[in-house]
């Protein structure tokens, strides 16, 4: 690349740091702006990166004020008045978007891309991890901190593949040039984007179109999608118990799920799930397969890694796991999608069958609010106890009539309130809790430390 210095315009987003830690490993001076603060922020300002939060252009320093020398990368989630962003567009700038850099790193490796509505950040973790683990490498590129290695970003020196979390928002997977593509759900999502359901199959249709022609696509069996690839693509479907690759085989029961892997002409016996959770099964199958299809798969090392996922941050993460069977637990989970939060709920109810589930869920955007309130109400409804908090805006700008009452009203659960995201510390504080799970993709994580210590609290005082 011609360009030394890289300026980040939304540095602390998650997909972003993965882009700023790879130039950052490849010798380049790395800067940028974020509105907040936060604990990857400070993790990539050790690192090297100098991040700034004031939106003005006195901020820039003045090694990234050349621009025959600086490159400026933004998100879609940064608005378009940005002081910042507005200076480098109108003093010459190359100023391009997130995902048309991560589609460079695409042509120039061998790359596992991994879409759907929900699902990818874990199975690209997944399949990432299983990279590592036999010893093939990758660079990855992913949308949750891992914790087994502490950051959402590998670097290898010698390995031709690359793992990438495809988003599908702004049509960001557009800009991809798969090896492997994976497609793992593709229920109705961003309609402020694409419109309605047709719009959004057909955002995961093109997807399939860029996958190059000696490489493979892999998709989920029961999904509406109807894929275009190139001539000389190989297809292949997965699911939990169906499809070229699935599980087979399974076995639950003393909080452990062990499957026997199957893929086209044998199988892998004895897979055990280092995050026992059933969504997981499927996500497994599908990083599986993945790494299978780059005809780089060691059997023994392979059912070693997935026994050894930690899983990402966020993501099924227990804060708390108090000992004995009546003791308290605490789980978070990014679910923000309606069917998320479901098979989020669903499996916490499946691991801890008979306890009372008390579920803390921030929506995420007006727009999905208003889009699928009901979905969201209907999940929420499966749960013994709902704090409901208020929306998080994210890039977003109120919408006239759109808030959490309009999900709360629909829960059928008798136990429910909204509660301020200032007051829900408190409320852990009063509330006589047996499992609680926090969930949504807004700033719900930033309180776990508080709820944390704040159960413990109780846990004295009883």
């Amino acid at each position: 690349m011609e360009k030394n210095n890289i300026y980040f315009v939304g540095a602390g987003g998650i997909g972003m740091a993965a882009l700023e830690r790879y130039f950052l490993a490849n010798g380049c001076r790395v800067a940028g702006y974020d509105r907040t603060p936060s604990e990857l922020t400070d993790d990539l300002r050790a690192e090297g990166v100098e991040i700034t939060f004031t939106d003005d252009e006195a901020e820039i320093p003045a090694a990234f004020r050349d621009p025959a020398s600086t490159l400026v990368v933004y998100t879609p989630a940064v608005p378009a008045d940005s002081r910042i962003l507005s200076y480098f567009r109108n003093n010459g700038f190359e100023v391009v978007k997130r995902a048309r850099l991560l589609g460079e790193v695409t042509r120039q490796s061998k790359s596992l891309c991994f879409a759907g509505t929900h699902g990818k950040t874990t199975t690209s973790s997944m399949a990432a991890h299983i990279l590592q683990t036999q010893g093939t490498g990758c660079d990855a590129f992913l949308g949750g901190v891992l914790r087994n290695y502490g950051t959402n970003f590998l670097l290898s020196a010698s390995s031709p593949f690359s793992v990438i979390e495809a988003d599908e928002y702004d049509r960001s997977f557009h800009q991809l040039t798969p090896y492997i593509a994976v497609v793992t759900s593709t229920d109705p999502d961003h309609l402020d984007i694409y419109g309605d359901e047709e719009g959004y199959l057909e955002g995961f249709a093109r997807f399939t179109e860029l996958v190059r022609p000696d490489g493979a696509l892999l998709i989920h069996k029961d999904l509406k999608l109807k894929p275009r690839p190139a001539e000389g693509v190989r297809v292949y479907t997965y699911s939990k118990d169906d499809g070229d690759f699935h599980a087979s085989y399974i076995r639950r029961g003393h909080g452990v799920i062990t499957f026997d892997f199957v893929f086209p002409g044998g199988k892998v016996r004895d897979i055990s799930l280092g995050v026992p959770v059933e969504v997981n099964i499927e996500n497994a199958v599908a990083a599986l397969a993945a790494v299978w299809l780059t005809g780089q798969f060691d059997a023994v090392k392979a059912r070693e890694a997935i026994a050894s996922f930690q899983g990402a941050k966020r993501r099924f993460e227990f804060w708390l796991r108090e000992e004995g069977p009546e003791g308290r637990v605490i789980i978070d989970d990014y679910a923000h999608h309606p069917d998320e939060l479901e098979a989020s709920i669903s499996s916490v109810k499946a691991l801890y069958p008979g306890r009372e589930i008390t579920v803390a869920f921030q929506p995420h955007l007006y727009t999905r609010t208003r889009d699928f309130a009901d979905g969201f109400a209907r999940a929420l409804s499966l749960a013994d106890r709902v704090w409901l908090l208020p929306i998080y805006p994210a890039r977003e700008e109120p919408i006239p009539g759109v808030d959490s009452e309009m999900i709360l009203s629909g829960v059928t659960c008798e136990n429910k309130e909204l509660i301020p995201y200032d007051g829900l510390i408190n409320k852990i504080k009063s509330a006589n809790f047996d499992i609680l799970l926090t969930a949504g993709a807004g700033d719900i994580a930033n309180l776990l430390p508080g709820i944390a210590a704040a159960a413990a609290e109780t846990a004295k005082k009883n």
